[in-house]
């Protein structure tokens, strides 16, 4: 009898652990959906917003696309002298538009560099890019549609290349804090190929 009593308590004690382990499980599953509920939020709090950041006072700022009236205000407010815009060309769109019609009321210069946050730059590309950020004049006001992903690549540029920030501060500019997130398996994680390709060309990486 003892020995049917041992194997009826060891098969209680693996029910209670299969049931333990699936409350545990399902908890975890639980935090996970609740935090990425709670970014998406924050997200959407960014860019409705604006995600407008002063990046180097009186140099460089970085946003979501923003409306006419809100760019003639913060055009205004810095001085800023270029507006960069990474979605491209619109002409005929709402936005692009108003934002064109913007920087040229508000005395600042226009200038369209399009390209995909889900695609990594060429190296021609990523060095067009470079030579814009420092050749444009300052204050510049960089913005994507969200201003977390094409912005954040952009960002770190300017800071590690331009403005001769310390790497792993730059690096920051591409983060969550802004609205990215630095996952392999998303596609906006061709901003942080085309950064690390950038990295071995100019010898940050050894």
């Amino acid at each position: 009898m003892g020995g049917l009593d041992d194997t009826g308590q060891t098969a209680d004690r693996s029910v209670r652990d299969r049931s333990r382990w699936r409350r545990v499980v399902f908890r975890t599953g639980l935090s996970i959906v609740s935090l990425a509920a709670l970014f998406g939020a924050y997200v959407g709090i960014l860019i409705l917003s604006g995600n407008f950041h002063e990046v180097v006072p009186g140099r460089f700022y970085r946003s979501a696309q923003l409306s006419g009236v809100r760019l003639g205000e913060e055009i205004d407010r810095y001085g800023i002298k270029t507006v960069i815009n990474l979605r491209g060309e619109g002409v005929g769109k709402g936005w692009y538009d108003d934002e064109v019609a913007a920087t040229a009321a508000h005395g600042a210069t226009h200038i369209d560099f399009g390209m995909s946050a889900r695609k990594d730059l060429t190296p021609e590309k990523t060095q067009q890019l470079l030579a814009l950020l420092k050749s444009a004049e300052q204050p510049i006001l960089v913005h994507c549609m969200s201003g977390a992903d094409r912005t954040g690549l952009a960002s770190v540029i300017f800071l590690q290349q331009v403005a001769g920030v310390d790497e792993e501060e730059a690096e920051w500019q591409l983060s969550p804090l802004y609205g990215h997130i630095n996952l392999p398996f998303l596609a906006a994680y061709a901003m942080d190929d085309t950064w690390e390709k950038l990295e071995k060309v100019i010898g940050l990486d050894s």
